[in-house]
């Protein structure tokens, strides 16, 4: 395929076990021929002896009639047949290619048919380097960029050139992708949105309007909690009106300095505004203070071409008919790879997510989604997702330790943070939106259903005033339905142990049923 290079055939590629020994072929095999400085796609391809075919951890198994030629345009072909788009790996290779090679590449074996035009589509593209191929015929079928059977792509617009349709989902300086998997199929067919409306619909406005202000303050606090903070209730609500208005502003440069602005509290110590020097997620030494990365921002220089693209993007997956989740995944997860600011970033990455929801019309208007809350339950999950993008990245980029203890990125980089794979992100994300609109509304629903009920038996009954009711039902919550010997005899001393026993007996018939 290239300088010699024989297919491997073994166990273990890229640090990773094969189920079977096999022959490692398209993008992977692609990666290795030509040392490209880019991680391989989360699913390898392998060629097996044995006659069967399936798919395992990561592992994209074919028979042995599958196996493509030893040759750079076989490899690609069956890459684009089997594996979809990998806009980093392409883009890698295309840098890589001589102007000759890349047209001997695209108009060698069957120069009019579809793989050999989204190849030159891809290329003219990727690179804004329009090759001296005369325009295709204009007899020919359109094809796409992208496979929709693979990858969810948009509607998208032809390019007359190639006779291809570009529907990708997304633009030159941003562009993630999500492959089509079982799971993902099943939550589009689920239509969460529809279902999480008929829900609302049948609650009385009243219940409606509690609710949202209850779980406003539950997303709030927990988007401070994933950061680690537990900041004043004044800090925490000035955050939740922010997320109750996402959705209403548009986007853009303007709009995530201020929403940065609400996130910070006492900037003194800090630089507001895209970072105007590197940055980095991980720990210090302890002895020497040099940086020990678990994720590393996009470089400083790079960051207002990057946030272009993202804004960009998102315009273009509002404009067009993209699943509401799928568009907040790339992004939400997208700014966060990002990582633009000094300090904000994880709590404005979440807002995006409400903020692309409500867009879309995925959510209801004016009612808060708690994505937040369902993050927070899942913490460690997240935490492994977030990874799962940056790990894989760090044996790529190229740094130093700065004066500040800071990193430096000295290797080009911009095009990991434009092009990756959103699709496990993607699945997190439905996820937690399914979490959301399964447990979390409806717990909190019935939480005030459970409060009224008891409520209204308190008024009945006794002469409490309501700010003691709620008080009463914090204690009794922290005793699992009793209530401690020391606000017996001091907050509700005025009870007596019969009319205490009462309320208990309720309470538990009324939150525990």
């Amino acid at each position: 395929m290239h300088n010699g290079y024989n297919l491997p055939k073994a166990t273990v590629f890229y640090a990773r076990t094969a189920p079977e020994e096999a022959t490692l072929v398209g993008y992977g095999a692609i990666i290795e021929a030509y040392s490209l400085s880019c991680p391989p796609p989360n699913t390898l391809a392998l060629i097996s002896n044995k006659k069967r075919h399936y798919k395992k951890n990561g592992w994209a198994i074919y028979a042995a009639s599958y196996m493509p030629a030893n040759t750079l345009y076989d490899q690609l072909v069956f890459a684009l047949k089997y594996e979809g788009l990998n806009l980093l790996i392409l883009k890698k290779l295309f840098e890589q290619l001589s102007e000759d090679e890349a047209i001997k590449l695209i108009t060698t074996n069957t120069p009019k048919g579809q793989y050999n035009r989204r190849l030159w589509f891809l290329y003219e593209w990727l690179l804004q380097k329009q090759l001296p191929i005369p325009n295709a015929d204009v007899k020919i079928r359109y094809t796409h960029a992208l496979d929709i059977k693979l990858q969810y792509g948009i509607s998208g617009f032809k390019s007359a050139r190639h006779r291809v349709i570009n529907n990708l989902p997304g633009t030159l300086n941003f562009c993630a992708l999500i492959h089509k998997t079982p799971k993902l199929e099943k939550y589009i067919q689920q239509n969460l949105a529809e279902k999480n409306e008929t829900y609302l619909s049948g609650l009385s406005k009243t219940i409606l309007q509690r609710a949202s202000a209850f779980l406003l303050l539950k997303d709030s606090k927990a988007s401070f909690t994933i950061e680690g903070e537990n900041p004043k209730s004044k800090r925490t609500a000035r955050w939740g009106q922010a997320i109750g208005q996402a959705g209403k502003k548009d986007l853009s440069v303007s709009e995530f300095l201020r929403l940065q602005q609400v996130v910070i509290e006492n900037p003194r110590l800090m630089r507001m505004g895209f970072r105007q020097e590197g940055g980095f997620i991980g720990e210090r030494d302890r002895t020497t203070f040099e940086p020990l990365p678990d994720h590393i921002s996009a470089k400083h220089e790079d960051i207002n071409e990057l946030m272009q693209g993202l804004l960009d993007t998102q315009d273009l997956l509002l404009d067009q008919e993209m699943d509401a989740v799928f568009a907040a995944t790339m992004i939400a997860f997208g700014f966060v790879f990002i990582h633009p600011f000094v300090d904000g970033n994880g709590r404005v990455h979440r807002y995006l997510i409400h903020h692309v929801l409500a867009k879309k019309q995925f959510t209801k208007q004016g009612f808060i989604f708690p994505i937040s809350a369902s993050i927070l339950n899942h913490i460690d999950d997240y935490r492994q997702i977030l990874e799962q993008y940056s790990l894989p990245l760090l044996d790529f980029i190229e740094w130093k330790k700065t004066d500040k203890h800071n990193v430096e990125v000295t290797n080009h980089t911009i095009d990991y943070y434009r092009y990756f794979d959103a699709t496990e992100q993607a699945t997190f994300l439905y996820e937690r939106v399914e979490d959301t609109i399964q447990h979390i509304i409806p717990e909190e629903v019935e939480y005030l259903s459970c409060y009224d009920s008891f409520k209204a038996f308190v008024d009945d009954n006794f002469e409490i005033p309501d700010n003691t009711i709620a008080l009463l039902v914090n204690f009794l919550e922290q005793g699992n339905g009793s209530l401690s010997k020391r606000s017996r005899e001091k907050e509700f001393a005025g009870l007596k142990p019969k009319e205490i026993k009462r309320i208990e007996k309720e309470y538990q018939e009324i939150f525990n049923k």
